[in-house]
This record gives structure tokens, C-alpha cells and sequence, in this order.
């Protein structure tokens, strides 16, 4: 490691890049990925730090550690350690950036929220790098070689996304993640009121040439990708340029024995483009995700959405999966017109629609978007509220309708009822009614279908009980038994999101941490008479305990925290934090190895040093006037 006075001593830099934990919410699919899918451990890989990687010299030394799969090294080979994050993940990157700072690493924060929100990584980050890298970031390195480095570097111009490099794939664990990830194009036509994608790339959709992208996609298939998610936010965003790549794709599909499965984000004008849904077929794409938002016309106008409003949005959506596309969607409540009776709207809409990856969030006002301008004066804003994810049961927001208390509630009663498995499988029995042939593509081997059905079965269905087997049992598609993937693939949808409400939109009685809490005290009794751990119950977003090591850590008390851990953790909602206010160099180990075994835990678990230490103190102390 390389103190940051010294940064500037040598041309060849050690670079680590750090993608954070993300809390854990809908869109992690934790059940699905532990439970039925073979040695996966996330979703999708951070496509945006490979990017940068390739953005850096050639000469240096560049490392990529995603923290959703794998411990963080606490003491890494790096002279700058560069760590990224959007909105849910900004509370644990600003905690990774005080703590690498601290010991001494020259530190950079970027990412969407920093982006967005610079000012707020003043004295956490020594440099923020806000907007598309492609050019700043070379400034970056070039001035951090010369001793020159400033604090802030932001892109206020277009960036050409020929001028994009092929991101430095090998560099992630790709094997470990469902789908691997590229992007086509950046920027998006619309001006929806509640969205920051525009504040970030612009209303002019920009694409890379075909020859990146095959280049790319090239790369990609040399790493064993089988399944890319193309990030874009809105795919078709230009239309006719959405044309040609969708017919480069085709034929590259066609050249490889059609072996990628592609997805991506489109906007709801897609069903009125048959050319446009034949191209996708002939890609191979299986689904798009897309922003519905709501079916009540009045609203999306006042929510300057009117791309939705052109058409019937069930029609749409029947248009859509009639081409053998899945459609995934997004749904938001809280919009100012929007009373109790909204839920049951959005149920009904979602039911008949057969849309079983519906995320349904609360709205939620972003910064920098015309939303967040329009409710700060009318005072509608809560201004220390977390804004970073709207499937939490919170917002920062004043509906105008109803209460916050009215619209929580109304959320949770939605998410039950569409969980439940006789809602499950109307859905997809409404679904496949409408479904058409999907894309022809290489699928999972036998061997790899067989072990996901036998998982599914196993611990999805059985687990059921009887009920949960009729209802599957009715939603299959007897008469067209090629869709019978399709329905399995969407209860295992459906179920992990049932899995997340089970465990995340139940109260945690206060009874039951006071009792866990009296639990570890007991079990913890030697190393609270020596001084060395101290314990407490917090009081905030849930019930938390915190274990403050004060003394020596030592592999003893590794391993009785691992087992108290896995046993406070397994099949309660109460969340553990692990704070050290020192931790020496020969700790180390034995903190990396008590992170393992409790990794499957994800944001339940929270490990704090130095500073962060500090603040629980503060907290302990505030907990304790009360």
C-alpha cells in the first residue's frame, strides 16, 4: 500500500475497484439464486468497473472485487482503491470510502449517485468522478501521476459510445452471476417526471458501432456467457438504430448455433412496432423489462409518461408476450392522484396482465430529478429520508392522497396478495393463455434443467404443501407443453419474491431481539467479564444487535461469533452488526474467515470499523438517554 502523499511517486499504479453490497430487495432474487440456481452467488456482474478498467493505462495493475459475491480484502495491494454505487448502495459505499481512507489508500467514489450527488462524498472520497468516465477518468489518472489530482471531475459534455472501450470482462467472476452484462446504447427519449436516467445520459439516445458490440459479445461468449442482460434503459430508444443492431444480432445468432439469450429495458411503444418484436425474436431475446407504472392514463400524463398513454397498456403487454416475449414491469404507487384505491387497481391490472415479475415500488423522489425540484416546493420532501430504494416499506415523499402510514400498509397488503400461490398461478395460467412461441435458443444442457426442476421441486413446491402443488399443477399448459419451462421459470419468480415480503415485510417483535439479546450476553459471558465484547439492541429500520469488540479477536471468538451469528440470523429478521474498534494486522484472518460463513446472510449482516465504530457509539449513547 502506498500512503496517498506518496500517490504520485510512480507511473504504475495498483488499482482495486470495488463494487458494494446492495441491500438485499426484489431484485436480488436471494432465494432463487441460493436455493434453485447451481453455483450462483448474484445477479449481474458491475459492467461499469469493467468499463473503467479499460479505461485505465495499460501499464497498471487493476483488480475488480464485487462485494455481493465475495468478501472485501481489508488490507488489499493497492495504491488507489476506486469504489462505485448507486442510490441503495450509497450508505455502504460512503462507509467503504471513510474506512479505506483512513488506512491510508487514495480513494475514489463514482457511480450513479455520486454522479448525482457529488457534494456529498466531500471529506468521505480524496476525489469524485461524476458522469460518464470515458473521458474524465483517463484525465484522472493522468493528473493523479503528476501530483495533480483534484477533487472533483465531472463530464458535462456528450460522450461518444464509439469512444468506449470493450470492458475488461476477464476481470469478473463471471461463473458466479446469473446473466453477464453490456451495454448498446445510453440516454432515453422520454421526460418521465420521477426519473433520473435523463439528469444522467441525456434525452438523445447514443449507441456503439456493430463492430463493438460484436467484439464484445465475442469476448463474452470466450468467457462462457450464455445469458446477457443489455443494460440499456430504454433498448429502443432510437428505433431505427435499435433496427440495425437487433439485425446484427440475428445474424451473429445465427453464425454462433443462436447460442446467447438476451434481455434488456424497453419503453411500453414496443407493441406498436410488429418489425421491432419480430427482430427481438429473431436476436434471441426471451424478455424486456418495461415501466408501466400505472393504468390509470390521468396519472402517467400528469407523470409526464404519455409514451404509455398511446395505446391500452393490457393490450400492449398481450401484444408483447403474444410474440413469445416475457414481460417484466415496473409499477409504482404514491403518485398524487393516486388514493387507497390505487392497490387495488395496480392488483387487478397485474392479475389479468399475468405479470409475475412485477416490481411495484413505492414512489420515491430521486435528487436531481424535475419530481424532487416540483415536491421540495411544496414541502413535500423528506429531506433525511433514505431515496435509493422504493421497494423498501418507506419513502421520502408526503403522498398528497392519502398518509405515508396509508400507503405503506396499502403496499404491504398489495405484495401478499399477489404473492400468495393461488394469485402465482392466475397469473401465469393468464399469462401462457396469451403467450406466443418463444425465440428459438440453446437452453440449459439436460443436466443443468434437471437439477433446477429437481431444486424447484424440492424446495419450492413440496414445501408448499398441497395447496401450492394444485395451483402449480392448474397453471401448467397441458395443451403446450413447450411452455412448461416458461411456467416453472415464473414460479420460481414468484416464489422469491414471496420469499423476500415473508422476510423483510413482517415486523420484528421487540420481544424476540430482547430475548435473542439475552441469549449472546449469556453466551458471550467470558468475553464480556474480560472487557473484550460489548453488546446492545438498536432501535431503527428494525431490530438490530450490535456486538462492539473492544479487545484482543482472536480465532476463539471467531468462532463462537460465527455459530451465534448463523444461529441468531437463520429464520428471524433481526439484524447483527459486528463492530471493531481496532482490528490489528493478525486479525485480519480471522475476520475475513467470520465474514465467509456469514455471507449468506447479505445486508442483515453489517461489519463496521474505525469511524463507523464511532458513530455506533454515538447511536448507543442517544439510545441510552432516552
Amino acid at each position: 500500500m502506498r500512503a496517498r502523499t506518496g500517490v504520485a511517486c510512480c507511473a504504475s499504479m495498483r488499482v482495486l475497484l470495488i463494487n458494494p453490497r446492495f441491500p438485499e430487495s426484489f431484485w436480488s432474487f436471494r432465494w432463487a439464486v441460493e436455493e434453485i440456481l447451481p453455483a450462483k452467488r448474484s445477479l449481474n456482474p458491475p459492467l461499469g468497473l469493467a468499463t473503467l478498467a479499460a479505461l485505465c493505462p495499460p501499464d497498471w495493475e487493476v483488480g475488480i472485487v464485487d462485494e455481493n459475491i465475495e468478501p472485501l480484502p481489508l488490507r488489499p495491494q493497492a495504491d488507489l482503491i476506486g469504489i462505485c454505487g448507486m442510490g441503495v448502495q450509497a450508505a455502504r459505499q460512503k462507509h467503504l470510502l471513510r474506512y479505506y481512507r483512513a488506512a491510508g489508500y487514495y480513494t475514489v467514489a463514482g457511480g450513479s449517485y455520486a454522479s448525482l450527488c457529488p457534494e456529498g462524498y466531500q471529506g468521505i472520497a480524496d476525489t469524485v468522478v461524476a458522469g460518464e468516465a470515458e473521458y474524465v477518468w483517463p484525465r484522472f489518472c493522468s493528473d493523479l501521476v503528476a501530483g495533480t489530482a483534484q477533487p472533483l471531475y465531472r463530464e458535462t459534455g456528450p460522450v461518444r459510445l464509439e469512444d468506449s472501450p470493450a470492458p475488461r470482462f476477464e476481470l469478473l467472476k463471471l461463473d458466479r452471476y446469473v446473466s453477464a452484462t453490456l451495454q448498446v446504447s445510453r440516454g432515453c427519449p422520454f421526460n418521465c417526471e420521477f426519473c433520473d436516467i435523463i439528469v444522467m445520459f441525456g434525452r438523445r439516445p447514443r449507441y456503439k458501432s456493430l463492430g463493438q458490440i460484436g467484439r464484445e459479445l465475442d469476448r463474452l461468449r470466450e468467457l462462457g456467457a450464455r445469458k446477457v442482460f443489455i443494460v440499456d434503459d430504454n433498448f429502443i430508444g432510437n428505433k431505427p438504430m435499435a433496427k440495425q443492431v437487433l439485425r446484427f444480432l440475428a445474424g451473429y445468432q445465427d453464425r454462433h448455433g443462436r447460442a446467447l439469450r438476451f434481455g434488456t429495458e424497453a419503453s411500453l411503444d414496443l407493441a406498436a412496432d410488429q418489425e421491432l418484436m419480430d427482430l427481438l425474436c429473431a436476436a434471441g431475446f426471451e424478455w424486456v423489462f418495461v415501466g408501466l407504472e400505472t393504468p390509470d392514463m390521468q396519472t402517467l400524463r400528469e407523470a409526464r409518461k404519455t409514451q404509455n398513454c398511446a395505446r391500452d397498456p393490457l393490450a400492449a403487454v398481450r401484444r408483447i408476450q403474444s410474440c413469445g416475449i416475457d414481460v417484466l414491469a415496473g409499477f409504482i404507487v404514491g403518485f398524487d392522484r393516486d388514493t387507497q384505491a390505487a392497490f387495488a387497481a395496480q392488483e387487478r391490472f397485474i392479475r389479468e396482465s399475468g405479470i409475475v415479475v412485477a416490481m411495484v415500488g413505492l414512489l420515491t423522489a430521486l435528487p436531481r430529478t424535475p419530481l424532487y425540484a416540483r415536491l421540495a416546493r411544496e414541502g413535500r420532501v423528506l429531506e433525511h429520508a433514505a431515496n435509493g430504494d422504493n421497494t423498501k416499506l418507506a419513502t421520502n415523499i408526503l403522498p398528497k392522497a392519502m398518509t405515508v402510514e396509508q400507503m405503506i400498509q396499502g403496499y404491504q397488503r398489495l405484495y401478499r396478495s399477489l404473492l400468495g400461490d393461488r394469485a402465482i398461478g392466475e397469473r401465469v395460467r393468464n399469462k401462457l393463455r396469451h403467450f406466443g412461441v418463444p425465440p428459438r435458443l440453446r437452453r440449459e444442457t439436460p443436466g443443468e434443467a434437471l437439477f433446477i426442476l429437481l431444486n424447484f421441486l424440492r424446495r419450492g413446491l413440496v414445501r408448499g404443501g398441497i395447496g401450492r402443488v394444485w395451483h402449480f399443477l392448474r397453471s401448467l399448459p397441458l395443451a403446450r407443453p413447450r411452455l412448461t419451462g416458461q411456467a416453472i421459470a415464473d414460479w420460481i419468480c414468484g416464489l422469491a419474491m414471496r420469499d423476500y415480503v415473508d422476510r423483510h415485510f413482517a415486523a420484528v417483535p421487540a420481544q424476540s431481539a430482547e430475548r435473542s439479546l439475552v441469549r449472546l450476553r449469556r453466551a458471550l459471558r467470558y468475553w464480556r467479564r474480560h472487557g473484550r465484547v460489548r453488546l446492545a439492541l438498536l432501535r431503527g429500520e428494525g431490530m438490530q444487535i450490535a456486538v462492539r469488540i473492544t479487545g484482543v479477536f482472536d480465532a476463539a471468538l471467531a468462532r463462537r461469533l460465527a455459530h451465534l451469528g448463523r444461529s441468531l440470523l437463520e429464520g428471524s429478521q433481526t439484524r447483527l452488526v459486528l463492530a471493531f474498534e481496532r482490528l490489528r494486522d493478525s486479525e485480519r484472518a480471522e475476520l475475513d474467515r467470520l465474514a465467509r460463513s456469514l455471507a449468506r446472510y447479505g445486508d442483515r449482516v453489517l461489519i463496521v470499523l474505525g469511524e463507523g465504530v464511532r458513530e455506533l457509539i454515538r447511536l448507543e449513547a442517544q439510545i441510552a438517554a432516552r
